[in-house]
């Protein structure tokens, strides 16, 4: 199964869920010490939960860049695969990082290279674009509102 960003027909692929959650869980809890969402509710609670406002993707946008920023700053090895339990470890845990991998930023790429980060921005992109909403789906078939 695989999960991604949609924008009307557009369909920006992450992978697994797991990882989506790992990428939301490591933004989350290096960016925002009071708990999820509550400090860039946008991002964690209305895309991750239900969907983004096209109207509030400038706003998103400035959020994900200070998140950004605060990743870039993070060494691979400090990834939270599962906010909920903090115990759990990616499945290539102790195995080599490709070499690409240099920050938390990094971290998470499709297989073809792009950054979810930038996935995102792809995304925000054309929801200004078009004036449509973003939803995390399975799939572009997937007609998540």
């Amino acid at each position: 199964m695989t999960v991604g960003f949609g924008v009307d027909v557009i369909f920006y692929e992450v992978g697994h869920p797991d990882l989506l959650h790992s990428f939301f869980s490591t933004m989350s809890y290096h960016t925002e010490p009071e708990g999820w969402g509550t400090k860039y509710p946008l991002l964690m609670k209305d895309l991750y939960f239900e969907k983004l406002s096209w109207e509030d993707v400038k706003e998103a946008r400035e959020n994900l860049k200070e998140i950004q920023s605060v990743l870039q700053k993070k060494k691979p090895d400090e990834v939270v695969w599962d906010i909920e339990d903090l115990e759990k470890r990616p499945p290539w845990d102790g195995q080599q990082l490709p070499p690409q991998v240099t920050d938390l930023t990094t971290y998470y790429a499709t297989s073809r290279g792009v950054t979810y980060f930038d996935l995102l921005f792809h995304a925000f992109d054309d929801a200004q674009e078009v004036e449509i909403d973003i939803v995390i789906r399975k799939s572009l078939a997937d007609k998540t509102p």
